[in-house]
């Protein structure tokens, strides 16, 4: 019998990771919010708050090309307490850094197989980031409410 097997579009992957990601974020306590663009101009593909506010970057690598084309990670490491890459099961995960956090997931949710390295930002970057990660959860809420009808 053949076997069957199930290919994904990177899209639909990268959609898939970042669920899981995100699940798992929150099953830890933490409150996830997904494409936040930071001060350098970069964009997080997730950023999650823990109840201390500590603040956690999760980047999402959807396939071992997107990895090896996308050599910007440092980038989102002076704006986090803590980094972790999220990557579906398949992904070969020896080509990965030691250093980040690692997240497996799929779409259903994932686990942390490595804790990322705590190193701990400045009050001012803290606050200015708390607020930025405030003010958009608001606006998404405040959008999702408009287009649903509410208030």
């Amino acid at each position: 019998m053949d076997e069957l097997v199930f290919a994904f579009s990177r899209p639909r992957t990268t959609s898939a990771v970042t669920r899981g990601a995100a699940r798992a974020l929150i099953a830890l306590g933490q409150t996830p919010l997904l494409e936040v663009a930071l001060p350098n101009g970069r964009r997080a593909d997730i950023m999650a708050l823990d109840r201390r506010g500590q603040i956690a970057i999760v980047e999402v690598k959807s396939s071992l090309e997107d990895f090896r084309t996308d050599r910007k990670w440092a980038d989102y490491l002076p704006y986090c307490d803590a980094y972790y890459f999220a990557v579906a099961p398949e992904f070969p995960r020896a080509v990965l850094p030691d250093a980040p956090g690692l997240i497996v997931a799929d779409a259903f949710g994932g686990a942390v197989l490595r804790e990322a390295p705590v190193t701990t930002l400045s009050g001012a970057r803290r606050r200015a980031l708390l607020l930025a990660f405030a003010r958009l959860a608001a606006l998404r809420a405040m959008t999702q409410a408009d287009d649903v009808g509410v208030g």
